[in-house]
């Protein structure tokens, strides 16, 4: 794909912003017999370049956590402040869809351009919301912010693929939702893929089993195999909200463990 170009390499961190309990069959379709406790983290990633910092999604705040029973560990604010990150400088953000854990507090970003699919934003103010199998993801007012945003040419549309940046691109995977897309980062380690929900947990792309909440079952299971396409192997594979990339990934910092990891370092077992 880039033959005869140097790419650069970034630096990836994920950042635990939130958490919150659940039991196996809360995330399979399906069920499961197993029927275990299987709690849920909440992330945003941040790509840092020689030159470029993209954040990945901006999670949700302290009104949303309350209203749906999540616990609110840190505002993403406060997560990105820990890397030395402004939220209110950062220019670039992707989008990976517009569910409220994803999309909640875009309105901190004041200089930023976010980045799209198409399909989501067809999607999220479209025919299927009248279900709330499909609309109990997202918040109308973030949906409508994200419109107010259009309107001010701060949203950057993408159809499918698209290159960023040299080393950094986004990749349209859908199923969960219409429009949702992953991210492929070069890093000192080869190409990382930050999943998103493309994968909630590792047990999902692992297995071939697919999350409760879901708009399209085909393109979930076939985007498992466009995962594997785009990252140099399974261990490039970050999944969307698995406690286990906290422990699988150093830590950024002695300080930040708990809290952020490096996902361009080798992961453990």
């Amino acid at each position: 794909m880039h033959a005869g170009r140097s790419l650069p390499t970034y630096e990836v961190y994920a950042i635990r912003y939130a958490t919150r309990g659940g039991m196996r069959h809360n995330h399979f379709i399906g069920g499961d017999p197993h029927d275990a406790p299987m709690p849920m983290d909440y992330y945003l990633w941040l790509v840092r370049g020689p030159d470029r910092e993209f954040v990945v999604d901006t999670g949700f705040g302290a009104e949303v956590a309350k209203q749906r029973g999540r616990t609110l560990l840190r505002t993403p604010a406060e997560g990105l402040a820990l890397l030395d990150v402004n939220v209110a400088q950062v220019r670039d953000v992707i989008i990976t869809h517009l569910h409220y854990d994803h999309v909640g507090t875009f309105d901190t970003f004041a200089s930023a351009r976010f980045h799209l699919q198409d399909d989501e934003m067809q999607y999220a103010t479209g025919r299927h919301m009248r279900h709330r199998q499909f609309n109990h993801g997202y918040e109308v007012e973030e949906v409508v912010g994200m419109v107010r945003m259009v309107y001010k040419d701060r949203v950057v549309f993408h159809k499918g693929e698209a290159e960023l940046a040299p080393g950094l691109t986004v990749h349209r995977i859908g199923g969960h939702t219409h429009g949702l897309q992953c991210v492929r980062v070069h890093t000192r380690r080869g190409w990382v893929v930050l999943a998103s929900d493309t994968s909630h947990f590792y047990e999902h792309f692992e297995k071939k089993r697919a999350f409760t909440t879901m708009f399209h079952l085909g393109e979930t299971l076939e985007g498992y195999d466009t995962l594997r396409r785009l990252a140099d192997s399974e261990r490039h594979i970050v999944p969307g909200h698995d406690p286990l990339v906290m422990q699988r990934y150093p830590a950024a910092s002695a300080e930040l463990d708990g809290i952020v990891v490096r996902l361009d370092a080798e992961p453990g077992a």
